[in-house]
């Protein structure tokens, strides 16, 4: 099996040997150079976060009150989070049916047509009216439009990552790893002032009424500006040479999952821990606080965007990190990390306002260097012909077993058991990761 580097896909570290066999020689056969592709992996990934995070922020500011005005603040919050879920589960979907697309028809109409389904979902929620207005009938739509959302995503796939990973220079391989990670904390940083300037500007009741719609506008637009940005990047002679020298065309999903589809949950779970950290200091914290009333809300946000420039500077860190002691390494190191961090969970968050800012604030370091390199280190041993496929499904699979439920579980265990429980959720994402690449380890040792 040869190991490939992706979003998702395997890369060994610079120490490993499971490079070998990679076609290195692509690189010389284009005119594209790896900064190149980063700028569209970076422009991809942060629309899609800017998105994800709007929706995020709104289930615990806007959709109790305005969806579920008839429940308690609590069950509001838990039936948002369950339709926040939605799209998680919806991913894998909307990967299938979108290779089935773009086979037929081409990767720029598959493109085009996640994104314009995406933003349309997106301006859906804008202008949806609430429980107030519609009934029951407003939360059916909510779902539904959050369910096209992760179709959307799903299919909004590209290879970019897959490409930057087969084309990054082999010393450099975490940094271009790490490029794409950026989307994240960028996506959350822009999301997170946007709800705050809106939060702290106007009355509550026109907030609920109508301000909140306007980041669902912004996250529109901006995919609208990503999306001519993508297609200037992935329908060129270059990049369409680029990519076929690479072997990244989509094959079907069920022809994958039959040859190699232990090695998509072999890679879903070595990332396991971020992903579970990944919701657990974003909108986690920030419904956590809203229940109890802790502090106000725009001081959270604004914490929360300190934190995201944290996490900017620990995904940066963690290209430095993992090109000078490996990938794999830096991937266990900072999961156990996670896991001493997970210890002191209830301490913070059940403290007074300084100590729920730093949960925040060290919980986004933490995700940051994890996080930088979940993309490029969550192994799994594709071989070439399968590489584009199965770096889509893993990526869909990672997000779902570690961040899909991640709010859900984390404030039903934590308000009716306790805490505590939030530390067990995240020591068994550690558990599977620290697993997964062990497992991984030795699969490649076996093909070496």
């Amino acid at each position: 099996m040869i190991s490939t580097t992706s979003d998702t896909e395997t890369s060994a570290p610079n120490n490993d040997n499971s490079g070998a066999g990679r076609p290195q020689e692509n690189a010389a056969h284009s005119k594209v150079a790896p900064s190149e592709i980063a700028v569209g992996v970076v422009i991809g990934r942060a629309s899609e976060y800017f998105d994800f995070f709007v929706y995020g922020i709104a289930s615990v500011l806007v959709f109790p009150e305005v969806f579920f005005p008839f429940e308690n603040r609590l069950e509001g919050l838990l039936f948002s989070f369950v339709i926040f879920s939605f799209a998680f589960i919806a991913r894998p979907i909307g990967t299938a049916v979108f290779m089935s697309i773009q086979r037929r028809w081409g990767r720029g109409f598959k493109l085009t047509a996640a994104l314009f389904l995406l933003g349309t979902a997106t301006v859906g929620m804008a202008f949806l009216p609430g429980y107030g207005t519609l009934g029951f009938t407003s939360i059916v739509l909510l779902s539904v439009f959050r369910f096209l959302q992760g179709i959307a995503l799903g299919g909004s796939w590209d290879g970019l990552p897959s490409l930057l990973a087969l084309n990054a220079p082999r010393a450099r391989r975490g940094w271009y790893a790490m490029l794409g990670q950026l989307g994240a904390p960028i996506g959350f940083m822009l999301a997170s002032a946007l709800f705050l300037f809106l939060h702290s500007s106007l009355a509550e009741n026109d907030f609920l009424e109508w301000g909140w719609r306007y980041p669902f506008f912004v996250a529109f637009a901006i995919n609208v500006v990503a999306l001519f940005a993508r297609l200037r990047l992935v329908v060129t002679e270059e990049y369409t040479k680029l990519l076929e020298e690479g072997d990244l065309e989509p094959i079907p999903v069920f022809q994958m999952l039959r040859a190699q589809g232990y090695n998509l949950f072999i890679g879903a779970f070595a990332a396991l821990a971020s992903y579970a950290l990944f919701h657990l200091v974003t909108v986690f914290p920030l419904s956590w606080i809203a229940l109890k009333s802790s502090q106000a809300i725009d001081n959270v946000l604004l914490v929360q965007i300190v934190g995201a420039g944290f996490g900017i500077l620990g995904t940066i860190a963690s290209g430095l990190i993992a090109d000078r002691i490996g990938r794999r390494t830096t991937l266990g190191l900072l999961a156990c990390l996670i896991g001493v961090f997970g210890l002191f969970t209830p301490w913070l968050l059940d403290g007074g306002p300084a100590a729920q800012d730093a949960f925040i604030l060290i919980g986004f370091a933490l995700l940051g260097v994890s996080y930088g390199q979940a993309s490029g280190t969550a192994t799994a041993n594709f071989e070439r012909k399968f590489r584009y496929t199965g770096a889509a499904l893993t990526t869909d699979f990672a997000w779902l077993l570690g961040a899909g439920f991640a709010p859900l579980v984390a404030l039903g265990l934590s308000a009716h058991f306790g805490l505590a429980y939030v530390s067990v959720y995240l020591l068994s994402g550690v558990a599977c990761t620290l697993l997964a690449l062990k497992i991984n380890h030795s699969l490649e040792s076996v093909a070496r």
